[in-house]
């Protein structure tokens, strides 16, 4: 199976060993991100530094000139990715001789949403997510579209895999997180994450929704989980909540406007690509889920991509909803957290793989190699060479 480790540009700037120590993994390829969210990330063999503290959603190479008089655009990075971080740290990885893909996030942006709030989304209480762009916004989506195409696209690149390409809800890692009091599960956390901003406002009238009975139903619906009442979860938990028929009207104007965003998102992409640029989507099968791993109809989005990049830290099952609508030539990535320090085990990837391929995963990612101890990444070289 084909590997691809996951890399921030400051993992390899600055470091003349790094990309050579990530070849001798075995791994064929590198994702190296080109657009990210901001992060704290330890570097614990860089010559230079120990910790990378990226303060904002930024772009790790110079942005090009689309950008020109826009109010929403990309946000440059500061010393911690300067210049064309991007650019560096992939000549040198390709010069170790490992094919280099882009690492693209995008509607998961606090500065974003800090500097221009109205683009956020709105929960039922009025309460502003500023990490999580609504993505039903033009003016949002004609941003997160151009920088798909932009970031995805960079020199020497042979493919993207695009990461939060979908709805954010209210799940995030936020810095200094005082949010887990109150256990919400599937069902709460879709009502949490619903949105009522104008444009969203709006679609729910396209379904036949008024927005403020709905508000109120979503706060009604919410009072018994927190009051400590079991959140059922599932889809079958939102309607218990919610009702059938308006859980089923609001599903319908979230994926609608989901799945056209990652249909214009790839789009833009392959104008913008070379022959047989590889575009992937970071994915979740359950299609009302929010995230990094975007909620995503499996055969809709297998038949835009070329395949998706799919969470397995907590076990393979994700993967067999893809495996059932994929073609041949359909790539399903699974994604397997290789740092023991955030809960990885890089010491059974083998046998995780093995189930993996069960499933009928073709590929594997590794998060991350940068993040990683020693001891971890010679388990990942000894799991690799195994494979």
């Amino acid at each position: 199976m084909k590997a691809s480790a996951f890399v921030y540009p400051w993992d390899v700037n600055g470091d003349p060993r790094a990309a050579g120590r990530i070849a001798v993994l075995g791994v064929a390829q590198v994702t190296l991100a080109a657009a990210y969210h901001s992060t704290r990330a330890l570097t614990p063999r860089h010559p230079r530094h120990r910790i990378v503290t990226a303060e904002h959603a930024a772009v790790l190479y110079p942005a090009g000139d689309r950008w020109t008089g826009r109010a929403i655009r990309p946000y440059p990075a500061g010393d911690w990715a300067p210049g064309d971080a991007y650019g560096e740290a992939a000549e040198a990885l390709a010069a170790a001789g490992l094919e280099v893909h882009t690492w693209v996030v995008l509607a998961h942006n606090s500065r974003l949403g800090a500097e221009h709030p109205r683009t956020s989304v709105v929960n039922a209480y009025g309460d502003r997510y500023p990490w999580a762009p609504c993505i039903a916004q033009p003016a949002t989506r004609a941003y997160l579209v151009d920088l798909a195409a932009e970031a995805a696209v960079r020199p020497g690149a042979k493919g993207t895999e695009l990461e939060s390409l979908g709805w954010y809800g209210l799940a995030h890692l936020h810095a200094h997180d005082k949010t887990g009091g109150v256990g919400l599960g599937d069902a709460g956390q879709y009502l949490m994450s619903l949105c009522f901003c104008p444009h969203c406002r709006a679609g729910y009238a396209e379904h036949d929704l008024d927005a403020d009975e709905l508000a109120v139903a979503v706060r009604t619906a919410l009072e018994p989980l927190w009051r400590g009442a079991p959140d059922d979860g599932g889809w079958a938990g939102v309607e218990k909540l919610l009702g059938e028929e308006t859980a089923a009207a609001t599903r319908a104007w979230r994926g609608t406007t989901a799945r056209s965003l990652q249909e214009a998102a790839v789009a833009a992409v392959r104008a913008a690509a070379p022959e047989g640029f590889q575009v992937l989507l970071h994915a979740d099968p359950v299609s009302y889920h929010c995230g990094a791993n975007a909620g995503v109809e499996p055969a809709h989005i297998l038949s835009v991509a070329d395949g998706v990049v799919v969470p397995c830290a907590g076990g393979t099952g994700l993967l067999a909803p893809f495996a059932e609508q994929a073609s041949v030539d359909a790539v399903l990535a699974a994604n397997f957290t290789v740092v023991s320090g955030m809960g990885g085990s890089p010491g059974t990837l083998a046998a995780d793989a093995d189930r993996a391929r069960d499933r009928g995963a073709t590929e594997l990612r590794l998060y991350h190699a940068g993040l990683a101890s020693d001891g971890d990444l010679t388990a990942v070289r000894g799991a690799i060479a195994r494979l």
